[in-house]
């Protein structure tokens, strides 16, 4: 089942989680509105790991980086398996390899740990290949997750977070969302932040909420209630850089930042890679945009435009940007994204307690489920000249140690 809301006028409505419905390959099709208004959750798919150890893949070669990583390793008692490109983990002959050593070791977490110029969507898609070919079924055999960073010191900085890292208890939870309107008629990302507000009220917690405002929706609806800021953008393509006092300084204390909207490289949701904050307290960031993890080399060709009408331009991904800013968790994408209904279901597991890593399995194991991908086809074969590929929908990026889990468990 292939969702591709329009963007018609609809009714600006704020439903309680309980009404959007789950769906899988066997649900019957949302009707019309629930589609236009992203308002479905894709049914995730849990599937054991084939183990219980912690692998390590990388392609680094500096010391710089080793040393990071044998701190890592020795934190999670992990095995660091090094290739010579991590780029060319498609390739058969590697691929063979990597799956004979995998299935000796029995991995339960597989971190990855590539060169940035690596990451790129066929290092991506290949290791879904090798993840879902380590037993019969179609699906992924390990909990992933995947460690950027831009330089050695960035690494490091991350890893020592990662190393350190304590759960965030439901005292201690500070959300923060942001949700970009591009129009009067298209409120769906507004919506999403007023969900997110009554969930977490279920909580007793307070979502402090910052609503962007293109020019065109000028005569869009606002959400109630308190600390609530709306920006109101004057010229088409203005992106913040710089919040107002009373916003910033609740999106500075916060250790999670939930964002919907549109995105192109270096925006997400109408913030510009400028405006994110630095020395603050953010942790865990989910962004619903597209382009929010991007890479730097790309397998696939150049978008020039993207959703909201924006122009593509070549510059760095808002997800790493975060990452050498602070941040040890971020889901994104690296190209088009289907925002909340993708997204919601790995937030509700990570607030269950459960690690990185696994929520991002079932993450892509449904979408497996959905989409009918069976190994052999998850890698894009070149040369491709079409704008849109079917495997688009599996280039979700969760940035952060799969083992890690972001929170304690929630209770009502």
């Amino acid at each position: 089942m292939a969702f591709c809301p329009s963007l018609l006028a609809q009714p600006f409505l704020v439903p309680s989680i309980d009404d959007l419905p789950r769906v899988d390959r066997g649900s019957p099709r949302p009707s019309s509105a629930i589609l236009r208004n992203s308002a479905f959750i894709l049914k995730m798919k849990p599937h054991p790991p084939l183990g219980e150890s912690y692998v390590i893949l990388t392609d680094h070669s500096q010391e710089e980086y080793l040393k990071p990583l044998r701190k890592l390793a020795k934190h999670r008692n992990a095995t660091i398996i090094s290739v010579n490109d991590l780029a060319a983990i498609q390739q058969p002959d590697q691929l063979d390899k990597l799956k004979k050593r995998l299935i000796e070791i029995k991995p339960k977490y597989l971190a990855l740990a590539p060169r940035m110029e690596s990451l790129r969507e066929n290092m991506l898609l290949g290791t879904w290949e090798l993840l879902a070919t380590l037993d019969e079924d179609p699906y992924l055999d390990a909990y992933p997750g995947i460690l950027p960073a831009t330089s050695p010191a960035n690494f490091q900085t991350l890893i020592d977070r990662i190393v350190n890292y304590r759960s965030i208890t439901q005292k201690n939870l500070k959300p923060f969302a942001i949700s970009q309107v591009p129009s009067n008629e298209e409120s769906r990302s507004l919506q999403k932040a007023g969900i997110l507000r009554k969930i977490f009220a279920g909580y007793a917690i307070q979502t402090p909420t910052l609503a962007i405002y293109t020019p065109k929706a000028s005569d869009a609806p606002q959400l109630q209630g308190d600390k609530i800021w709306n920006i109101h953008l004057k010229e088409k393509g203005q992106f913040i850089r710089k919040f107002d006092p009373q916003p910033h300084k609740a999106l500075k204390e916060a250790n999670l930042v939930i964002m919907h909207g549109h995105g192109i490289p270096g925006m997400s949701c109408s913030v510009d890679i400028g405006g994110i904050p630095t020395q603050s307290s953010n942790q865990i960031i989910l962004s619903g945009s597209c382009f929010s993890s991007v890479p730097t080399k790309s397998d696939l060709p150049r978008m020039r435009s993207a959703p909201g009408g924006y122009k593509v331009d070549q510059r760095p991904a808002f997800g790493i940007t975060y990452l050498d800013r602070g941040a040890t968790v971020f889901f994104g994408h690296m190209r088009l994204s289907s925002g909340f209904p993708h997204l919601y279901p790995v937030l509700e597991n990570w607030l269950k307690g459960v690690s990185v890593g696994e929520a991002y399995q079932q993450l892509i194991n449904a979408i497996i489920d959905m989409r009918g991908f069976r190994p052999g086809n998850f890698i894009v074969k070149k040369p491709v000249q079409q704008r849109r590929i079917p495997q688009n929908t599996l280039l979700y990026t969760i940035f952060g140690d799969p083992a890690l889990r972001p929170f304690h468990s929630l209770k009502n």
